[in-house]
């Protein structure tokens, strides 16, 4: 693929991405009362539930954000690792939360060639 296909396909799934995790995050920093039981069923009360959010926010923006990308990368592997346990200790599907984890990771590659390089190289 040439630069130029590889640049938007990587602002493309950046895009998609960033979508979906702040809707997910806007969801526990403003919760209904549905997102506020589904949370408590897990164990995690209100307070939790909105630093959490916000832990969210702030690595999506450093993901977001070319010269932070990396250690964005790097908080919201770690933050979606930390949903798949939590999905897995409580008997629920984790699919959905493994494939955004396989998309935050395609996506880096893409977008940060520091990164395939120190990933795929031998």
């Amino acid at each position: 693929m040439s630069p130029k296909v590889l640049r938007i396909t990587g602002w493309v799934l950046t895009i998609l991405l960033g979508a979906l995790l702040l809707f997910s995050a806007f969801r526990k920093i403003a919760p209904d009362e549905a997102t506020i039981t589904e949370a408590a069923a897990v164990g995690i009360d209100a307070a939790t539930f909105f630093t959490i959010g916000i832990i969210e926010t702030v690595s999506l923006i450093l993901f977001i954000i070319p010269r932070t990308g990396v250690l964005g990368t790097l908080l919201l592997a770690s933050y979606m690792g930390g949903a798949i346990v939590t999905h897995i200790l409580h008997q629920q599907p984790f699919f959905m939360a493994a494939i955004v984890e396989a998309l935050i990771w395609i996506t880096a590659v893409i977008r940060f060639p520091e990164l395939k390089q120190r990933l795929i190289a031998a």
